[in-house]
């Protein structure tokens, strides 16, 4: 039986701060520690719940962040990027279970280091729907017949996945009292709860079904600035539905994952030349 997780940064306990997420900052090492300390304690409890293999994805910004000789030595590693799947690389129909690690809410909505995909994304909406890195990776899992089993973040993201994903385990590692703010379990809770949580899914397979996705497949994203939509705007099927918002018809969940991904990076191409500009000034 093959488990898959893919884990994030933000939702980790004790992640509170830009500075422990971005590489560079004081507080990363730390992050880094945190991170691959729940990553451990999820591995554990897919084979203490009768996984035969593991797949994990570091999902999180230059998707190189997890300790990879303090990995348990069980698990095969996906990393670095950019990659087609972004935080869902490697998830295929072999697997059995998905675990979203970690995870956060979406832009424009509460919770700790909210945001979708790209902090030059103010929102993010499929079918018309505010959405979440979650529910987009989530999409793509039941492309390939993949349940969710657990997922683990703030009060706010855990809440959304009860809503989203049938039967989903939860496990809240802090609770958001602001955008930079919570009040978070303390690391070595996070992980015993965190193995348990993941045994008792993946020892029950059968609780959990994979929806199938919607037949329509429409995502709009609002841009933080009109030159991040122009920039945007030159990947083909992009529709200008606003100054600062496009739109495009993906014909399936693969497509609908190129689209953002080619979004992203095109709008962090307008950042990087919007930062060059004031830095010249």
């Amino acid at each position: 039986m093959l488990v898959y997780i893919s884990a994030d940064m933000e939702g980790i306990a004790g992640v509170t701060t830009l500075d422990q997420i971005v590489r560079g900052g004081s507080g990363y090492a730390r992050a880094q520690a945190l991170m691959t300390a729940e990553a451990n304690a999820a591995i554990r409890g897919a084979f203490a719940g009768g996984a035969s293999e593991v797949v994990i994805s570091d999902s999180h910004g230059t998707m190189d962040n997890l300790l990879v000789d303090q990995l348990d030595p069980r698990a095969r590693l996906v990393n670095g990027g950019p990659r087609p799947s972004c935080m869902a690389q490697g998830l295929s129909a072999r697997a059995t279970l998905a675990v979203f690690l970690g995870y956060h809410a979406a832009a424009g909505a509460p919770g700790v280091l909210s945001h979708t995909f790209s902090v030059n994304f103010t929102e993010m909406r499929i079918n018309g729907r505010q959405t979440s890195e979650a529910e987009v990776n989530a999409l793509y899992a039941a492309s390939k017949a993949v349940p969710i089993g657990v997922l683990t973040g703030d009060d706010q993201i855990c809440e959304v996945a009860r809503k989203a994903f049938p039967g989903v385990i939860t496990v809240e590692t802090k609770h958001a009292v602001g955008w930079s703010a919570a009040e978070s379990l303390h690391p070595e809770r996070a992980g015993w709860a965190i193995e348990a949580a993941v045994e008792s899914a993946v020892s029950e397979t059968e609780r959990f079904v994979a929806p199938l996705p919607p037949d329509e497949l429409i995502v709009e994203v609002d841009f933080a600035c009109t030159l991040g939509a122009d920039y945007a705007a030159s990947m083909p099927g992009s529709r200008r539905i606003r100054p600062n918002t496009l739109a495009y018809d993906a014909a399936d969940v693969d497509r609908l994952l190129q689209a953002i991904m080619s979004w992203y990076y095109l709008a962090a191409l307008s950042a990087q030349q919007v930062s060059a500009v004031a830095h010249r000034r």
